[in-house]
């Protein structure tokens, strides 16, 4: 597979980047359950398909201590049982947020949900990791960006 357009050579794109990783830096200082972001990020790439996001936070996941079991399970959160209820309603926000177009929007109740299980600031961190995320995957799947070649940590 080749990509329509070498997206990260291109100096437009480049540009952009750029400002979406330092938007992402932004996050570093928000203390959230160790590895929820990295659920999180699976779960919106699955979503919409994106292998780049998947090879990489997968790995990335991995790396860091998560379990094949619960890698695995991430598509099937809401039938899995090896998820903590914060998790879970992390992951309900983060499907909620990636499929705003379907309709429904973020309905109370998942936002209730979870505002239960974190602060202002940890909320303010999970709605900015989803649209991160979400540009992230559109940057990669639009242009067909090749996945599978990803090394744990090679993007810092």
């Amino acid at each position: 597979m080749e990509a329509r357009i070498d997206y990260y050579a291109n100096p437009v794109a480049a540009k952009f980047a750029k400002y979406i990783n330092s938007a992402g830096r932004a996050l570093t200082d928000v203390s959230l359950p160790e590895g929820l972001h990295n659920l999180m990020l699976i779960r919106a790439s699955q979503i919409n398909g994106c292998g780049v996001c998947l090879d990489m936070h997968t790995k990335d996941a991995a790396h860091d201590g998560e379990t094949a079991v619960r890698l695995a399970m991430v598509a099937a959160w809401r039938e899995a049982t090896v998820f903590t209820e914060a998790e879970r309603a992390a992951l309900a926000l983060t499907e909620a947020g990636t499929r705003l177009a379907d309709g429904e929007g973020v309905r109370d109740d998942i936002w209730d949900n979870a505002r239960k299980h974190f602060d202002e600031d940890q909320l303010a961190a999970l709605v900015s990791i989803i649209a991160i995320i979400n540009a992230y995957n559109r940057m990669n799947a639009i242009p067909q960006i090749p996945a599978g070649s990803y090394q744990p940590g090679q993007w810092g």
